[in-house]
């Protein structure tokens, strides 16, 4: 091992534990050590005969937007049938993109931001779909909800009615605070006091790290934010260094290297 890797500060990978392993091995091959701590618990919102019901066929549907891979992950769970030709999968990232295609989507079928979108997010996603949508138009999001009920931002379903476009929702999952064993909480502790750095894709991971750690003094904790909302909320916990970059792994990395 070179100095320059041996001397690399630990990562610390904070998405849902079945989305964190892509990113440890890629982070990992690329070099750089490597610590997985989901701060968010995906867990099934509702019985699998009742989302299977909110999409019987698709049928009645022009479009489906899927807000991320547990979405799509909560959908085959349920043993919901993949969607039927013709029907538009709009995903707002790459790694929804994966696993519609993972799920069996044809990659011809799904609209999502451009490759060299400077984010992936509704905003990215809006001029790709925007020709879509018309008085009529049939639209269902399927998406996850917090602890408290919270949904999520509504932004594109509020462009999409504003369209004429009628927009139903249903509850895929839940996102659930992490339940840590004292040696995770020892493991974020040493993270935090060493001057790891945290990979966040959530401003909610951000919210429920704070609230797993009251006591941390964030002053030497140094985060990556895959948007600019994600890093304000990590700002706003106090961490010394907050850098923002697009959701890929080549981007992570270059963001890594290029920290001082």
């Amino acid at each position: 091992m070179s100095a320059e890797r041996a001397s690399r500060p630990l990562v610390v990978v904070t998405r849902p534990a079945d989305q964190a392993g892509a990113w440890v091995q890629g982070l990992r091959a690329a070099g750089w050590p490597v610590l997985a701590l989901p701060l968010i618990d995906i867990v099934p919102a509702a019985d699998p005969s009742a989302l299977r019901a909110a999409v019987a066929g698709w049928a009645d549907l022009d479009a489906a937007m899927f807000v991320s891979p547990a979405a799509v992950e909560a959908l085959r769970q349920a043993a919901v049938p993949v969607p039927a030709p013709g029907l538009r999968c709009w995903a707002p990232g790459a790694g929804t993109v994966r696993a519609l295609r993972d799920w069996g989507v044809a990659p011809a079928a799904i609209d999502h931001p451009p490759a060299d979108a400077a984010q992936m997010d509704s905003e990215a996603l809006w001029p790709v779909i925007a020709p879509q949508v018309h008085p009529g138009h049939r639209l269902l999001i399927v998406r996850g909800v917090s602890a408290n009920g919270h949904a999520g931002r509504d932004w594109l379903l509020e462009r999409c009615r504003g369209g004429g476009a009628t927009v139903r929702t249903v509850v895929a999952y839940r996102r659930q605070p992490p339940t840590w064993d004292v040696i995770q909480r020892a493991k974020a502790g040493r993270a935090v006091a060493d001057g790891a750095v945290w990979l966040f894709s959530s401003s909610e991971a951000v919210g429920h790290l704070r609230d797993l750690l009251p006591q941390a003094a964030w002053a030497r904790a140094r985060a990556i934010a895959t948007h600019p909302r994600i890093a304000e909320a990590a700002r706003a916990l106090g961490y010394g260094e907050v850098r923002t970059c697009r959701p890929t792994l080549p981007d992570v990395v270059q963001a890594l290297e290029s920290s001082p």
